[in-house]
């Protein structure tokens, strides 16, 4: 199936596609057209000439337009999971998932949406101030340029559109070269419907010319971008004055305590660290375990590992398909030797099978490693054995990146200290740091991010604070 540009409203060919392969049989499953900058100039433009008339929609509109899409995207379920796995080879029964929670994420930005408010003064409280009419009220910004990445090529894109879209804005979507067809066919459910705000979504593709067009230009007044770090730094350098939003890089971590349940903690890490191919931004990849433990759940861990079924993602049992690409294979592979050089040990996995590369549990790991000192996004965790939490807690600190940490213990104490002292944007006690509900403020700090996601939070990096006084 080809997907296609949308300029607002208008579906627009190319001469000029692409293809996409599945990652798992090399199948062709999608064509699509090359954008350029001029692509992305004519999407602005009409971005902008849009907001004109859709700021004056009324919310009751924007929340029955985006009502609408929930009910296309329940009655599509299926044909948008499977797109999901056909594109990425995420496994179908987590596609399926991905859709669930696209669906809930746009019911949250809904009830965003219709709770935010603003806020009333006392312009009197003051010697120098007098009795008026003072309050704040959110206004949308203008344009804004979404980005979004091949890991969660649905519900990411959720995260931005739905925000954007039900504050009032006109919005230019680059989606991930790796996944255009999702994006299109989730696209054309608010384009189609007859609720919409006219010309307010424009869909283009490609990579750095198309992204960089979409946030150098003067028109975007808001830029939200979830990818890599230096495509992040890029961003930073070429968007100017106006609302940035970065949600980059992680390389989270937890702490294994003494006190903690180790079989259930495996368990748990097994998952954080291999669902989706660890190819997600909070995937689990660096574990601290105390030393009087760490040996018997290093051996648990393993067995974990070994018991997850990898395979055909088009199979509802599969619980891990291959990585987006070879070169991320091969990446994952030298990521592992190098370890094993340097003296680390593969506990299981650690080799590329065909497409696929195993959940790999790496022991013996020393913090100086590069294995643990970048995000490796790939399923492949690695165990450093700490005296104590003390101990822990500097390795765990010590990274450019602060997405989200975590803690397994029953001391109390310990757990109020991992609350207080782990320098990151989330903090998940006796789980996996992989944690995340859609309705929570998400982003990291450090080399992770600028602002937050979660559709209530979203909305503050889709709006403007406009003051008013009436005397």
């Amino acid at each position: 199936m080809q997907a296609k540009i949308f300029f607002g409203d208008i579906e627009v060919t190319k001469t000029k596609t692409d293809i996409i392969k599945n990652p798992y049989s090399d199948k062709v499953v999608a064509e699509f057209p090359v954008c350029d900058a001029s692509d992305a100039t004519e999407a602005l433009k009409i971005a902008k000439e849009a907001f004109v008339k859709n700021r004056k929609i009324p919310l009751s509109q924007r929340v029955t337009w985006i009502e609408d899409v929930i009910e296309k995207l329940k009655e599509n379920k299926e044909d948008i999971a499977k797109t999901i796995t056909d594109e990425v080879a995420k496994p179908i029964k987590f596609s399926r998932i991905e859709v669930d929670r696209c669906i809930e994420t746009l019911r949250l930005s809904i009830t965003a949406a219709i709770e935010q408010h603003g806020e009333t003064f006392n312009s009197d409280a003051m010697p120098s101030g007098r009795k008026t009419i003072s309050y704040f009220t959110r206004v949308p910004v203008g344009v804004a340029s979404l980005i979004t990445p091949f890991n969660f090529p649905l519900n990411l894109i959720a995260h931005k559109l739905a925000p954007a879209l039900i504050t009032g804005n006109s919005v230019v979507l680059k989606p991930t070269p790796e996944a255009p067809l999702t994006a299109y066919k989730f696209a054309k459910l608010f384009i189609q419907s007859e609720h919409r705000s006219p010309n307010a979504l424009s869909l283009v593709y490609g990579d750095a010319e198309v992204g960089s067009t979409l946030v150098k230009s003067d028109i975007p007044r808001a830029v939200s971008f979830t990818g890599s770090v230096p495509v992040g730094k890029i961003i930073v350098s070429q968007a100017g004055i106006k609302k940035v939003s970065l949600e980059l890089g992680g390389n989270a971590a937890t702490f294994i305590d003494k006190t903690a349940n180790l079989e259930e903690s495996a368990k748990k890490c097994a998952l954080g660290a291999f669902v989706n191919s660890g190819q997600v931004c909070i995937s689990l990849q660096r574990i601290y375990a105390h030393e009087d433990i760490s040996d018997d759940f290093a051996l648990l861990l393993a067995r974990e590992a070994k018991e997850l079924i990898i395979g055909n993602p088009y199979e509802d049992e599969t619980f891990m398909g291959p990585l987006i690409n070879e070169e991320a294979s091969h990446r994952a592979e030298r990521w592992v030797k190098s370890a094993i050089k340097e003296g680390a040990v593969a506990l299981s996995g650690g080799k590329k099978d065909g497409k696929l590369f195993p959940p790999t549990v790496m022991d013996k790991v020393t913090d100086d490693m590069d294995i643990v000192c970048e995000e490796v996004f790939a399923p492949i965790v690695s165990i450093v054995k700490v005296k104590d939490f003390d101990e822990a807690l500097e390795k765990i600190n010590n990274s450019p990146y602060g997405l989200q940490y975590s803690i397994f213990t029953n001391d109390l104490n310990l757990t109020k200290r991992a609350i207080e002292e782990f320098d990151c944007g989330g903090v998940v006690v006796n789980d996996i740091p992989t944690v995340r509900f859609d309705i929570q403020p998400y982003g990291g700090v450090k080399l992770s991010g600028i602002g937050k996601e979660g559709p209530k939070y979203a909305l503050e990096e889709f709006t403007e604070i406009k003051s008013v006084v009436i005397c």
